[in-house]
């Protein structure tokens, strides 16, 4: 008798609960939604999504320059550039400052496309959990 007492609806928590299915079906919905852009774990990741961000703000930027940004170590910032790299989002270019070597980083059109749909599905996914 006492579980069904405790199992007992309070006042308010039906519509409460109405209201978070209607939520997590809203949000099922789009993460499921063929026409919405695939989540790219590519781009997700911290250092990968500071790396485009950041050179979606500046044409070039060169590898010391995104190192001091992104409070990163070299290897850590080789390693996520060579992703988005070999992903054709980004292009590399190599060149010397009279004898000092420079890495340089540009954002291709399928990265700045790439970035678009990520920030889209983001901002989606925001606005689905923030109920609007």
């Amino acid at each position: 008798m006492a579980d069904r007492q405790t199992a007992q609806k309070q006042p308010g928590q039906a519509s409460g609960r109405a209201a978070q299915k209607k939520r997590l079906a809203a949000l099922a919905g789009h993460v499921s939604d063929s026409s919405a852009a695939e989540f790219d774990r590519l781009i997700h990741e911290r250092i990968r999504l500071g790396i485009m961000s950041a050179l979606a703000v500046s044409p070039t930027i060169a590898f010391t320059d995104l190192k001091e940004v992104l409070r990163t170590t070299d290897g850590n910032l080789s390693v996520h550039a060579r992703k988005l790299e070999d992903a054709g989002y980004i292009v590399c270019s190599k060149s010397f400052e009279g004898r000092f070597p420079r890495t340089e980083y540009q954002l291709t059109a399928t990265g700045r496309e790439a970035l678009e749909r990520y920030l889209d599905h983001m901002e989606a996914l925001i606005h689905t959990m923030r109920g609007r």
